[in-house]
């Protein structure tokens, strides 16, 4: 079998089309690498791409894509609801199919020695790829944000892994990694309070005794006037969707709010989506293969 991996590299761009577009068009000139999906978001001014290969192609059109956005994007103007660090602000590799962790902790590693060698970007390495637990979660990379590493990358325990201990003049820090599937999540609320979203979030968000494996925030979409509870699930078979929708709305409703609509951010595992099908549907006996595309695939 082939060799693939994924790639969702996610830029600190969501509302200039031409700069997304030259950036992406970066990663599909690079042969043996299919661009799968490009998600951008004006309120969180970021755009999540989803790209697959041979692993070493990922990683060249990981590459070209990260030095075009260094070129396009200036940190110093960029403003978004979601945290960021740098233009090209998280990198993760995923293996899918022939490729073991392991590789793809080594795709991280040379991608990282690259970003920084090449571009004078210093570079993070997280979650399987990190040096120390302190660097496996992104949340604790991007402590501060931007504007707050600008000032603490000089600190010992805040240096990057690769690169200069000194933020990129235009471009930020960049964080490079391995890891398993994430679903990236949001829930929009029918409500212009954002600290309604954001005591929603802390109820389940892994960090604050929430649910294993979810991390959420608290964010306001300016241009339809709604808070928002974003969410990154990473490990969906651990904690599925339904359970952290059907919280949301529990929790929602005590505030006399109700969701007005969800979102899916780049692609996603069907195991996922067939996970609310059976539990929403209440199907009894289901088996998997009564999916007429995974009978297909197989």
């Amino acid at each position: 079998m082939l060799k693939l991996v994924e790639c969702v590299p996610n830029f600190s761009e969501g509302r200039r089309p031409e700069v997304i577009d030259a950036i992406v068009g970066e990663a599909r000139a690079v042969s043996g690498v299919k661009v799968l999906d490009v998600k951008p978001d004006a309120s969180h001014n970021r755009v999540v791409v989803t790209l697959v290969g041979e692993p070493q192609a990922v990683k060249a059109a990981a590459f070209h894509a990260c030095a075009k956005a260094a070129e396009l994007i200036d940190m110093e103007q960029h403003h978004g609801e979601h945290p960021r660090i740098g233009a090209t602000d998280v990198i993760p590799f995923v293996p899918i199919s022939e490729v073991s962790m392991e590789e793809c902790v080594e795709l991280a590693e040379q991608l990282g020695a690259e970003i920084a060698e090449k571009l004078n970007i210093p570079v993070y390495l997280y979650e399987a790829a990190a040096k120390s637990p302190a660097r496996k979660n992104l949340p604790d990379i991007r402590k501060g944000q931007y504007e707050g590493l600008k000032q603490e990358i000089v600190k010992p325990e805040r240096h990057p892994d690769f690169g200069p201990a000194k933020m990129h003049p235009r471009a930020g820090a960049t964080v490079v990694g391995a890891r398993q599937f994430l679903v990236a999540y949001n829930i929009n609320l029918g409500t212009s309070d954002v600290k309604i979203a954001k005591k929603i979030a802390n109820c389940i968000r892994e960090a604050k005794g929430g649910y294993k494996y979810v991390r959420a925030l608290g964010v306001m979409i300016e241009d339809r006037n709604v808070a928002q509870v974003t969410i990154n699930m990473i490990d969906y078979t651990g904690t599925p969707l339904f359970r952290v929708f059907e919280t949301v709305k529990s929790e929602a409703a005590r505030y006399g709010v109700n969701i007005i609509g969800s979102e899916l951010v780049g692609l996603t595992p069907m195991q996922a989506l067939l996970d609310v099908a059976e539990f929403y549907l209440r199907l009894e006996g289901f088996d998997r293969k009564q999916v007429l595309e995974n009978r297909l695939f197989e």
